[in-house]
């Protein structure tokens, strides 16, 4: 079954020298930290980013994280990360593909689900709160069917 995609976004990076090994491929660990990139700068495009959620009382930790590595970046190559949102009223679930900006072939494709807990009393919420919502919903690229 195909999944519902709410909305979309992408970043573009270069892969620096400090992120990979002696044979200049990415160490597996430093694509976490291009999903959160992409992330970051999709909550910054719905101006409801982690500060945001702070504010409103809620954190947002991942509670799941599935990396499926197809291909390895290297040194200097410039990439895409994508993402597509799949889940956003019980949870933010996110689906990644990282690709060669250049090529387009497919290097990583990843998820990750994270759950609205509440600061205060440490209480994982079963919706994400209406402002959250509401900010997804007002993004431009916005898919509701």
């Amino acid at each position: 079954m195909k999944k519902h995609i709410f909305c979309r976004h992408h970043i573009d990076l270069d892969i620096p020298f400090f992120d990979v090994d002696s044979l200049f491929i990415v160490w597996h660990g430093h694509y976490v930290k291009y999903f959160e990139l992409a992330r970051c700068a999709f909550l910054a495009e719905i101006a409801h980013d982690y500060t945001v959620m702070r504010e409103s009382g809620f954190a947002y930790p991942i509670v799941k994280l599935d990396v499926k590595y197809i291909k390895p970046a290297t040194f200097g190559q410039k990439i895409r990360v994508e993402l597509a949102v799949v889940e956003f009223e019980s949870c933010l679930k996110i689906d990644y593909l990282i690709k060669d900006l250049a090529t387009g072939t497919k290097l990583t494709r990843a998820s990750t689900t994270q759950v609205a807990v509440q600061i205060g009393n440490g209480a994982m919420q079963f919706q994400t709160p209406d402002d959250f919502q509401a900010a997804v919903r007002r993004f431009a690229q916005f898919n509701a069917i």
